[in-house]
């Protein structure tokens, strides 16, 4: 096999490269590359062979001290796993045992055909069965391979699994359950105090998380213009929203679990929703000042995190004198579920002005710090606010004000600097009722 060298002017030099040259030399790059990756993948191949599970501790990989031989080469290559397993599942397909696989080695080995894309028609085309012939499969291949020089892996893959479904319709119910299998989610805490949220879902999971998320996100992604002025407001909220696409989609799924657990009734999380307990000082909350730990989770909280989680549903402070409990929350702290009904009918939802989200969403904040101001669970001292709220008014020195009987919105001095109050937003039932009588 013959790799093609590539002459790499030094990189000082790259941005005086007019266009032309610059992608010519990207290409020539990519072709070098792809031949190296055409053999990579049978030499990773080699290394799945003399790591076979059956030889156990007297494979290679095994005898590297990595358990797998993914392990093995994503340690020599520094590949991510995911690319290691490519190489090795590519490798396997291409050692030729699978003639229909023809097309894909004699583009891989001329560097015509990236890893991504040869594992896409691998995965996607499968093998002959009953119903779906060597030729069959070939012929494919080719289509494939000459599409892949146009088009990206994704689509080849996709393209792939079409064919397939094309040929053999009556394996796509195996094919389903077979994805279906394949679903998973993981959360894995980091150095850093964050979780990462990795997975896999099965077309039929993703289609309900994909259309409940697109729901939200889709006027930032050129969604459908609306006529309606209600729809046009919103989709004028979510475009002005400061928070980026992605953190309103995980704002957006945190928000779906917390209803989740509140409207558990025992069938999902087991005999009682889950809560979520809030290590703090009784000094520090009292204070304002200080941090708190969420249990399970290695990153401090900040005391106005500490402050809006300890007057929302769903969480249980643990306070602590020094190192020694003193309370597991206090039952009077929460406000309990015919308070939130009637929040929830004089409210309508959150009371900031211009929020869209309903009762179901929200959460019953206290106008009165529980803790520091001895605030009493009394209707008249609470408000519906959504969780995005919630945390703006705690984490950013907003405060509710309420006087005869309506609530007042006070910005704190850094957005406005006389403090000027703002009329809750209130939608309820009694709300609605006076607006309408206004209308005749």
């Amino acid at each position: 096999m013959t790799i093609a060298s590539v002459i790499v002017p030094d990189h000082q030099e790259l941005a005086s490269l007019d266009d032309a040259t610059l992608l010519s030399l990207q290409a020539e790059v990519a072709e070098s590359r792809r031949q190296l990756d055409a053999l990579s993948v049978r030499l990773s191949a080699e290394v799945g062979r003399r790591s076979a599970p059956e030889l156990g501790y007297s494979g290679l990989a095994q005898r590297m001290g990595l358990r797998t031989p993914e392990a093995l080469v994503q340690h020599v290559t520094g590949v991510t796993r995911g690319e290691a397993r490519a190489l090795i599942r590519v490798g396997g397909a291409l050692d030729g045992s699978s003639p229909w696989l023809a097309p894909v080695v004699a583009a891989m080995t001329a560097g015509d055909l990236s890893i991504a894309a040869a594992d896409g028609i691998v995965a996607g085309l499968g093998e002959p069965g009953s119903s779906v012939s060597n030729d069959d499969l070939t012929e494919a291949a080719h289509r494939l391979v000459a599409a892949a020089e146009q088009t990206t892996p994704e689509r080849v893959a996709a393209a792939a699994r079409s064919i397939r479904d094309d040929l053999d319709r009556e394996g796509v119910a195996n094919r389903e359950e077979q994805l279906r299998d394949k679903r998973f989610v993981r959360l894995s805490p980091q150095p850093d105090g964050m979780t990462k949220i990795y997975g896999l879902l099965d077309p039929e999971s993703a289609a309900v998380v994909v259309a409940a998320v697109d729901s939200i996100t889709a006027p930032r992604r050129g969604g459908p213009r609306f006529v309606d002025a209600e729809a046009v407001s919103r989709s004028e909220r979510v475009v002005d929203d400061p928070r980026t696409t992605d953190q309103l989609t995980a704002d957006a799924l945190v928000d779906m679990v917390k209803l989740a657990t509140m409207a558990d009734q025992g069938s999902l999380f087991g005999v009682t929703a889950p809560t979520v307990r809030l290590h703090v000082t009784l000094a520090d909350l009292q204070a304002g000042v200080g941090s708190a730990h969420l249990e399970g989770q290695s990153a401090r909280v900040s005391m106005a995190t500490a402050a809006r989680l300890a007057c929302a549903g769903g969480y249980v402070p643990v306070l602590f004198d020094g190192s020694q409990p003193l309370d597991v929350g206090r039952s009077e702290r929460l406000f309990n579920w015919r308070q939130r009904v009637a929040l929830a009918a004089r409210d309508g939802g959150c009371v900031f002005p211009e929020c869209d989200r309903p009762p179901s969403w929200c959460e019953a904040h206290h106008i009165d710090f529980w803790a520091r101001d001895e605030g009493s669970t009394d209707i008249s001292r609470g408000v519906l606010l959504c969780r995005h709220h919630h945390m703006l008014m705690h984490n950013n020195g907003w405060e509710i004000d309420e006087r005869a009987g309506e609530h007042w919105l006070i910005p704190p001095v850094s957005i406005d600097a006389s403090c000027t109050p703002i009329s809750a937003q209130r939608w309820g039932a009694r709300q609605r009722a006076v607006a309408g009588s206004m209308q005749y």
